[in-house]
Parts: C-alpha cells; sequence; structure tokens
C-alpha cells in the first residue's frame, strides 16, 4: 500500500516537473518574439511618419526636425562588427589549433583559466584600456604611419576594442569544440600515413565545422551588440565614415547615450526603440543563418 502510494506520487510529481519544462522552454521560444512584437509597437510612430525605407537608408539625422535616418548608425555597427570578426578569425582559430594539437597539456591548463578571465572582465574596463591604448596608438602611429590624420577615436578603434573582448569568448569556445573530436579519429588518419597538419586539416577542423560556426556566429551577434566598449573609443560622431580611421556611431551607442534623457519626446523615444528593433532582428537573422549553416554542414559531414 506504501509503495503503492508512493508510486503514485513519484508519478504525480514526474508529470508536473514535465508540464513546468514545456512552460518554461514555451517561454524561452516566446520571449524573442514578445520583445519583438512591444519593440515594434513602441517602434510605430517613427515608422509612420518617416517611412520603413528612410529610416533604414536615409542618413538625415534631425531629431528635433522629426527625421530620423538610421544608415549611418547602422553602416557604423556592421563596419566595426565586420573588421572585429575578421581580426579575431585567424587569432582564434590558430590558437585554438595549437593549444588543442600541438601545446601541452599542461600548458592548455595553464592558459585555459587566463582565457577565462579575459571573457569575465568588464566591458567598460576593455573601453578606459582602448582609451588609454588603442586611440592613441591609432592616432599617434597607424594612421600616420599610412597616410591619415585622425583623432584615434575610429571604426578602427572600435574594431581593435571589439575584437580583444572576442578573443578569449570564441577561443574558449572553439577549444571546445575541437576537444570533442574524437581522438581515434585522429590516430586512425595518422596511423593511415597522414601528417600531423593534414590530420588537422582534414579530418579534425572537417569534423568541428559545425562547432566553428557556431562560435564565430555567436561573435558576430556579440559584436554587433557590444555597447560600453564600443561607445568610449568609436567617436560617436553622425555620419557615414568614409574610412576606418574615421568616427562612426553604432547602434547600441545611440541607444546607451540618448534613451534617457529623450524618453520624455515621444517621437525620439519611438525612434531609438526602433534603432533597438534593428538591433534584436540583425542578431535574430546571424542567429537563424549560422544555425541553418550548421544543420546544413552536419548533413554533409
Amino acid at each position: 500500500m506504501t509503495n503503492n502510494i508512493f508510486f503514485k506520487f513519484r508519478k504525480l510529481t514526474d508529470k508536473s516537473w514535465s508540464v513546468w519544462i514545456k512552460i518554461v522552454i514555451g517561454l524561452v521560444i516566446l520571449l524573442p518574439i514578445i520583445i519583438g512584437t512591444i519593440l515594434f509597437i513602441r517602434s510605430a510612430l517613427v515608422i509612420e511618419t518617416n517611412g520603413l525605407w528612410h529610416l533604414l537608408f536615409s542618413s538625415e539625422w534631425r531629431p528635433m526636425r522629426g527625421e530620423f535616418g538610421f544608415y549611418p548608425f547602422i553602416i557604423s555597427s556592421v563596419y566595426v562588427t565586420i573588421l572585429g570578426v575578421l581580426l579575431t578569425a585567424p587569432i582564434c582559430m590558430l590558437s585554438a589549433i595549437y593549444l588543442t594539437q600541438y601545446a601541452s597539456a599542461k600548458v592548455l591548463r595553464l592558459v585555459q583559466p587566463v582565457v577565462d578571465i579575459l571573457a569575465g572582465i568588464p566591458s567598460v574596463i576593455y573601453g578606459v584600456w582602448g582609451i588609454l591604448i588603442i586611440v592613441p596608438f591609432v592616432r599617434d602611429y597607424l594612421a600616420p604611419f599610412l597616410g591619415y590624420q585622425t583623432t584615434g577615436f575610429s571604426i578602427l578603434a572600435g574594431a581593435l576594442v571589439v575584437s580583444v573582448m572576442l578573443i578569449p569568448f570564441v577561443l574558449n569556445i572553439l577549444i571546445e569544440v575541437i576537444k570533442t573530436v574524437p581522438h581515434e579519429l585522429s590516430e586512425a588518419s595518422l596511423s593511415l600515413g597522414a601528417t600531423k597538419w593534414q590530420t588537422i586539416k582534414f579530418v579534425v577542423l572537417r569534423k568541428a565545422i559545425p562547432g566553428i560556426v557556431s562560435a564565430f556566429g555567436l561573435g558576430i551577434s556579440r559584436a554587433f551588440g557590444e555597447t560600453i566598449a564600443v561607445l568610449m573609443v568609436v567617436g560617436n560622431v553622425v555620419g557615414v565614415p568614409q574610412s576606418i580611421f574615421d568616427p562612426g556611431y553604432p547602434l547600441p551607442a545611440l541607444i546607451a547615450n540618448n534613451y534617457g534623457e529623450m524618453m520624455s519626446i515621444p517621437m525620439y523615444d519611438s525612434a531609438l526603440m526602433f534603432s533597438a528593433l534593428i538591433l534584436l532582428v540583425v542578431v535574430m537573422f546571424f542567429n537563424i543563418m549560422s544555425r541553418a549553416l550548421i544543420i546544413n554542414l552536419e548533413k554533409r559531414i
């Protein structure tokens, strides 16, 4: 009798947990849709007034006249993201290959905690470091060497800071991804006469490619949405950058700089909500595309 009651109670508890888990999963799936819907509703005023095409592709930014063109902010975000990821990718890939395939286990044990610490440093610290080191370096050395004059606060400075922030984040993921590749595959390749590099290139990296794509997909999303560190070094000047030494004004910086004091102006508030909506859509697009690419690659492997 006691066992029967215990069995029924356990079965009821399992069912309750199952229901709660399904509810939580449903909320997680619905959360981006709910956020996007709220942002769209809050953006309706500026969309109706200016039109979607004008908002996305106009460079006219005159808030006091009700003119909101987000093209300079979008292009600044794109430049910083692309340049930052391009600087990050080779460093992370080569470092991950060395640490997992060539370095001793002792070296990996020493390096990985350092990478973890770097990944956990607040972005404002990277921003301060960028002001003290990156901006003067770009202004006094790199730009003059290439024949440019700049204040140092530029797209390049923002991209360099983003790159430094992304390296520990992406490298951590890449190390774990490559470590999941079974050693038996590498040993089998080597036993068939393949060189170490051939084994890494055609066996290890081929097996790890879905995880590598995922790592860089997350890196792109984080770079596009990075706020404080980039805000501190990118210049925050409204205009389309003509070179990487020109200042820019990414979307996250626009929101951070203006939202608190502009909430009382309905049109400006709506415009800032629209910029947040752009960020959400772009990040979701990157994540969906990287996921689709991963599924496609997994089918081919």
